[in-house]
């Protein structure tokens, strides 16, 4: 199902390069903070056993009740009757990103607890793990909603993403090991083709393009202090050219034949999602600079997928008002609350 929704901010806010960039700009991550101040308050580190050795930092905050009462956070408990949101940021942002916490927030204010995840090599998780991070490092993050539903007995999980997180959370509702008790996930402005967004971060905007180079390679650099019998990456961040940049990660931490083999890796055009087997929500502006917003034709039809467009937000904003829940926030706690609905075991 595709449907074009209306969002409407002022028209001061209507530009995509303005909505995109709004989150990281004052005094919105302030505000926002602000706004969460439950939502941090209660947060406790939990550092997740995602199989293989792979451990993935999370931080958890529960709705009701005193953090963790009598437990630890990765101690389980009874839960049945109870949901847990999972919301996992774009490349290079972390748990800490402006609408990672904005959505949280609004998702714990309706009751859900919330774990804002850390994808490998973001926030300050460089150390828990060896091999570097790449995009098709699906098992782990799979792995983490397996230990959510351990730790969490009979609650059913829900999963949300921005960007590179949201095609994250699209691969892991069509992947046949991640659990059962998952309800279904909402992803904004996901990576689609990543090739295509790869060519859009190339010929686009500069201020993105230099945005990831800078973040990337101080990523890269701290990887290789906390794990100096790493190869030398410095050849790597010499290129300054993202293309370049991905070409030699691919090469050397990979075992993809070429680049192409390795974007196609993470794509979720094709039959990608014909795999659906939990409903699921794509959320996209048309004016998004980074994901062309044409490829939404390209993604395999399935009755467990919604596809909503609009023609105002930007790259991951969606923002209304500057000190108030996103219109992506409202719809991900009402698409959540509609899979909350649907009857167990009917997908």
């Amino acid at each position: 199902m595709s449907e074009l929704l209306p969002f409407s901010p002022p028209r001061a806010l209507r530009n995509g390069q303005l909505q995109t960039a709004i989150g990281n700009l004052p005094p919105m991550p302030w505000l926002t903070r602000r706004r969460a101040a439950a939502l941090l308050t209660k947060a406790r580190e939990w550092l997740l056993d995602c199989g293989d050795g792979v451990r993935l930092q999370g931080f958890l905050s529960v709705a009701q009740g005193p953090a963790n009462p009598g437990h630890g956070v990765d101690e389980a408990v009874e839960a049945a009757g109870r949901s847990v949101a999972l919301v996992l940021h774009g490349w290079e942002g972390s748990a800490e990103s402006c609408y990672v916490i904005s959505l949280s927030a609004e998702l714990l204010a309706h009751g859900f607890d919330v774990l804002r995840l850390n994808l490998r090599d973001h926030g300050a998780s460089h150390h828990l793990n060896r091999e570097i991070f790449h995009s098709c490092r699906l098992a782990e993050v799979v792995g983490a909603t397996h230990a959510v539903a351990e730790r969490f007995v009979g609650a059913r999980i829900f999963l949300a993403g921005f960007s590179l997180g949201g095609n994250f959370m699209l691969r892991v509702a069509a992947d046949a090991d991640a659990p059962s008790t998952i309800a279904g996930a909402v992803a904004v402005s996901p990576v689609l083709e990543p090739a295509a967004t790869l060519l859009a971060l190339e010929r686009g905007w500069s201020v993105y393009r230099r945005y990831f180079l800078r973040r990337w390679s101080r990523s890269i650099r701290r990887k290789r202090s906390v794990w100096p019998d790493l190869p030398d990456l410095k050849p790597i961040l010499r290129s300054r050219d993202l293309r370049a940049m991905t070409d030699g990660l691919v090469a050397h931490f990979t075992d993809f034949g070429s680049l192409d083999a390795y974007l196609d890796g993470y794509a979720i055009t094709g039959q990608r999602l014909a795999a659906l087997r939990f409903p699921a929500t794509v959320l996209l502006a048309e004016d998004d600079p980074m994901i062309p917003a044409a490829d939404l034709a390209r993604l395999a039809p399935s009755p467990l997928l919604t596809v909503v467009r609009t023609r105002h937000g930007g790259h991951c904003g969606f923002v209304e008002r500057l000190n108030r829940p996103s219109f992506a926030d409202r719809l991900v706690v009402a698409h959540f609350d509609r899979f909350a609905a649907r009857p167990r075991n009917r997908y």
